[in-house]
């Protein structure tokens, strides 16, 4: 079944771009789905450090979050307008500021939201929020929950924009790539 849908969608060219909130999975999702497709993996995180020399929490400590989503708009549509048949992840904020929808559901673009329900995210950010410059103020587990619940609620308008939405709760990571590329056609 795979390879009928496989099959299905390699033909054209198409760049599938992963959103949704911290912790989603975007990354893990996305480098395992272009495995699995024979597509390139790209996380524009990695790609904005790559390119800027300068981690992500640098960026912020030094530029502040306006100069971060001007440069993150900048290097999405480098990425969506220089490449073919990738798997993109983003930033959880990225599809929220400077119209960056637009960019992401353009044409040859496939977007998939990762949605998985406040709980589950705030465990997750929880135990890696000192990486994560949004949260990494946070001390406790339920400030965590009220924090992830809060924001999740307001860019839910976002993500709930994507072309597909897959419940990624309790689901492993085959599951989910499966049912992504069942999504494609």
């Amino acid at each position: 079944m795979f390879n009928l849908y496989y099959n299905a969608f390699k033909k054209e060219l198409m760049n599938i771009v992963l959103i949704g909130y911290m912790g989603s999975g975007k990354s893990l999702i996305g480098s395992h789905l272009a495995k699995k497709i024979d597509y390139k993996f790209i996380d524009l995180d990695q790609y904005i450090e790559k390119n800027e020399a300068c981690s992500i929490s640098k960026i912020f400590e030094d530029s502040g979050d306006i100069y971060f989503r001007k440069i993150e708009t900048k290097y999405l549509i480098k990425c969506l307008f220089e490449n073919n048949n990738i798997v993109l992840s983003l930033g959880g904020g990225t599809p929220c500021y400077n119209d960056n929808l637009t960019h992401i559901n353009s044409i040859n673009n496939t977007s998939i939201y990762l949605k998985n329900n406040n709980v589950e995210l705030s465990k997750r950010l929880y135990k890696s929020n000192n990486n994560r410059p949004l949260i990494s103020a946070i001390k406790s587990e339920k400030k965590m929950i009220e924090f992830v619940s809060k924001h999740l609620f307001e860019r839910e308008v976002y993500y709930n924009k994507a072309n597909v939405t897959i419940d990624c709760y309790k689901k492993d990571t085959d599951a989910i790539c499966d049912h992504i590329i069942s999504n494609l056609n």
